[in-house]
């Protein structure tokens, strides 16, 4: 699979956006309804996933309401199984949501994904032996956003949460893992905005440009 550009991937790849967890620096109890760049924080990685999937799964805590999406997009929502398990635990609930063979991640926080970079990471999961792909940063990766295959996500997801692990980078670093490499990624993002968030209030002022 190639998926070089935004038809390709429909059908083949779904989204899913980490919206279960709780801010404790926000201040706020609802982070991702704060307005950025003119919408709701949460609504920029939604429409960004819904580009070049055609298919989201937004991922609440469990009695968290459902939160109004942008008119036409192609959300469905998941629910954590129980509060504060984490997010390898939301990312669990939304790979049992659907049913592509690739699945997109990003955190509902994060408004700055680039259609670019998202692009280049479902053509390297669709191209070489490998389970899923991260952003290099520094001598390290950040866990989100990511692509990953389905099956083998769901699978060793699942064997984590039973021995009681939650972080996401723990889930990645059990799969084979591709990190594509700094130099790469920002050609395509030089304003350096995919992996991103919005941890703090003063945060919202980068989109008030």
């Amino acid at each position: 699979m190639e998926p070089t550009s935004l038809g390709q991937t429909t059908g083949v790849v779904s989204g899913i956006v980490l919206a279960g967890g709780r801010s404790s620096r926000f201040g706020v109890d609802d982070k991702l309804a704060a307005t950025y760049d003119g919408m709701p924080l949460l609504h920029h990685p939604v429409l960004r996933l819904a580009e070049i999937t055609g298919d989201v799964v937004v991922v609440l805590a469990p009695d968290a309401p459902e939160p109004a999406m942008p008119p036409g997009a192609p959300v469905r929502f998941a629910r954590d199984a129980r509060e504060g398990e984490g997010p390898l635990a939301g990312a669990i609930a939304g790979l049992g949501a659907v049913d592509a063979e690739l699945a997109a991640l990003a955190g509902g926080d994060m408004p700055g994904l680039s259609t670019a970079v998202l692009l280049e990471m479902l053509r390297i999961a669709g191209d070489a032996p490998v389970d899923a792909v991260v952003l290099q940063d520094g001598a390290g990766f950040r866990p989100l956003p990511a692509v990953v295959r389905v099956p083998r996500a769901r699978e060793v997801g699942h064997a984590l949460l039973h021995d009681g692990e939650r972080s996401l980078r723990a889930w990645l670093q059990a799969m084979r893992l591709a990190v594509i490499d700094e130099a790469t990624w920002t050609a395509l993002d030089p304003r350096r905005e995919t992996p991103v968030d919005v941890d703090e209030p003063s945060d919202l002022d980068r989109g008030a440009g």
